[in-house]
């Protein structure tokens, strides 16, 4: 069955010393469009992540975010750099007995001063962090596509009741169309006769008559266009109820039922039938808003 491409999943875990919190949602779109945002220090699960979510996302705006947070404490070492620190504090006392000041300095002032202090960021093995992030991201991705599964089931029953109502009005049309043959035949012997009013009734050429009635049931004919129909429609049916992404064919064959029911409407002649047309257009409308979700 169809899915939605609007989805969204989430996963929250706390294991070997890391929290990982891993969300994923989208929105519809042509083609298959990945973002990414992870903690600068992690930015290299970026492509991880965009390989990893394409298996099983084809179409969509996919936004992935990651949050890490070290529970062991700090990621990162503070190193004091003990040279600097002895030079400075050597320059100052010497400044200090030059220049007769007292020595005042504390620890807190020598903090003060730059390159006292080092911050050395902790070596982690980017395969470790790969390996707690996928699994974490597998479970909000499970989550995410049973969203889209299950907005697909919606749109799938949505858009086989217009599926229905599209069929069913098609066959009023079919029925309908050996009437209007019929009724421009009744026009045109009437037009002739109040044409020729002074002439006798029996000196109208009834074979004339049946030629131009014959002319305009074949400029008029519509069987093509319903068989074609019915052919897109059973295809339709075919294809929401696949599991495979089927968004773009559905695209393409609902361009196709519109472009059938269009050549109808130019060839109706005839009010009941162009009535039917318009319903049968807003349906088709409807079911093209419904594709522009479907992956």
């Amino acid at each position: 069955m169809v899915k939605s491409m609007t989805g969204f999943g989430r996963e929250h875990v706390v294991a070997e010393g890391r929290e990982i919190i891993v969300e994923i949602r989208s929105v519809n779109h042509r083609y298959y469009e990945f973002t990414a945002r992870t903690p600068r220090a992690y930015g290299y699960l970026d492509e991880k992540l965009k390989a990893f979510l394409k298996n099983g996302i084809s179409r969509g705006k996919v936004e992935v975010s990651v949050t890490i947070y070290n529970q062991e404490g700090t990621d990162a070492e503070i190193e004091m750099n003990k040279s600097v620190a002895r030079g400075y504090l050597d320059a100052l006392r010497g400044a200090a007995d030059e220049l007769g000041l007292s020595d005042d300095m504390t620890l807190s002032n020598l903090m003060k001063l730059p390159d006292i202090f080092t911050v050395v960021k902790k070596t982690e093995d980017e395969e470790v962090i790969w390996d707690q992030v996928r699994g974490v991201a597998q479970v909000a991705l499970d989550r995410f596509v049973e969203m889209r599964e299950t907005e697909g089931r919606k749109m799938y029953e949505d858009i086989s009741g217009r599926l229905d109502y599209i069929e069913k009005t098609v066959g009023e049309i079919e029925e309908h169309q050996p009437s209007v043959a019929e009724s421009y035949s009744e026009r045109l012997y009437e037009k002739i006769k109040d044409t020729l009013k002074s002439v006798e009734l029996d000196r109208i050429d009834q074979q004339r008559i049946l030629t131009e009635v014959a002319i305009f049931a074949d400029k008029v004919a519509i069987d093509e266009e319903t068989v074609r129909l019915r052919s897109h429609i059973s295809q339709f049916r075919d294809l929401i109820a696949s599991d495979e992404p089927v968004g773009r064919k559905l695209d393409f064959l609902v361009q196709e039922v519109n472009r059938e029911v269009n050549t109808i409407g130019s060839k109706a002649n005839d009010l009941t039938i162009t009535k039917k047309v318009v319903d049968l257009k807003a349906e088709i409308e409807k079911i093209r808003e419904q594709i522009q979700n479907i992956e």
